[in-house]
């Protein structure tokens, strides 16, 4: 019987810096993908716009709606200093006069509680405490507001270099998916970024129905796991909601014989969260659901995912999905095949 691997370094491969995508391609569709098939263990390369070919009618593409809220804050500190935050998210802690957020930053542990934070005349924030290497920073009312509406910049990964504020004009309309429309995401659901809306109304052509989800991305999809073993990875959680619709639309899919293909890990985590007792339920949530190998799918069948970075949640859930090896071999091909890597890279189709 094959071990299930337990230990964070069974997920890690290495890669060329220059394959890391840093821009998007101009046209949306134009990526390449990766045909991944799991029963034969067989890839093939073809190109998104080839979508349409694997999908069929009465199967079920589900999308996250959730849209990217510019949670790249520049700013200075008490000392004159530059700082630059990113809201990650909105903790329980908050309450009406403040909005307290956890926040990444560079040496995040040198930041002394109390010190304040600049974002313009009349938007600041102070360092309330630290939490497994965030930042707790708290605004007052409104001020949290204003520093998004005029220092805010979409929350590009840091594999994704830009030097100032004015580089992010491209990204303000591309790091967001054509069918974003519920605000509260410090991350884009990057496997959405593919679509175009040729695209999906091609998909809808073939007899596939189209059903939302939202799932808003935050701590729990982008922070890297420091753990020797899998099992001590510790999840915040990430609120999801799944609308009535979208549920019936799931269960008559399954029900006939067809297949559910979700657009990316957060479409992922939020069904398999939502499947109890032989259903789906709608409504919303909060999940902290840590998909690894060993876990027992209910809801997928098939998955659109970019390629993720080396001992991440995201590439556990895939192999997971698909088999560790079978994935890390996959990886390997795309590597030597130059598809470009992570959140503007290249995609794979898992059937």
């Amino acid at each position: 019987m094959q071990r299930l691997p337990v230990l964070t370094n069974d997920f890690n491969y290495a890669y060329p810096d220059e394959l890391v995508a840093q821009q998007p391609l101009a046209q949306r569709d134009a990526s390449r993908m990766m045909i991944v098939d799991r029963k034969k263990h067989s890839t093939d390369h073809r190109s998104f716009s080839e979508l349409p070919l694997f999908v069929g009618p009465g199967d079920c593409l589900v999308i996250n709606n959730s849209r990217v809220i510019p949670a790249r804050l520049f700013g200075t500190r008490s000392s004159g200093a530059p700082i630059e935050l990113l809201l990650a998210e909105r903790t329980q802690g908050s309450d009406t006069t403040h909005e307290v957020w956890r926040c990444l930053t560079k040496k995040a542990k040198r930041v002394r509680v109390g010190e304040q934070f600049f974002f313009g005349k009349s938007a600041i924030a102070e360092a309330i405490g630290h939490e497994e290497g965030a930042l707790l920073v708290a605004f007052d009312r409104g001020h949290r507001a204003r520093a998004v509406e005029r220092c805010g910049v979409p929350p590009l990964p840091p594999y994704i270099k830009r030097k100032d504020p004015n580089d992010y004009v491209a990204d303000r309309e591309r790091y967001q998916t054509i069918f974003a429309e519920t605000s509260g995401s410090a991350a884009a659901p990057t496997a959405g970024l593919h679509f175009s809306e040729a695209m999906l109304a091609a998909v809808a052509t073939k007899g596939a129905h189209i059903a939302p989800i939202t799932l808003h991305v935050g701590l729990d999809t982008f922070r890297p796991v420091m753990t020797e073993k899998i099992e001590d990875h510790h999840l915040h959680g990430e609120h999801f909601s799944i609308p009535e619709k979208t549920a019936e639309a799931i269960m008559k899919a399954k029900q006939d014989g067809h297949r559910v293909i979700a657009c990316g890990t957060t479409s992922v985590r939020a069904l398999e969260s939502a499947w109890r007792d032989g259903r789906l339920e709608s409504g919303e949530e909060t999940t902290k659901l840590f998909i690894t190998p060993g876990f027992s799918f209910q809801v997928v069948d098939a998955l659109l995912t970019n390629f993720h970075q080396p001992k991440s949640t995201l590439l556990m859930m895939v192999s997971a999905f698909a088999g560790r090896e079978f994935i890390l071999d996959c990886y390997a091909q795309a590597i030597r095949e130059k598809y470009r890597l992570f959140s503007y890279g290249d995609c794979m189709l898992i059937l």
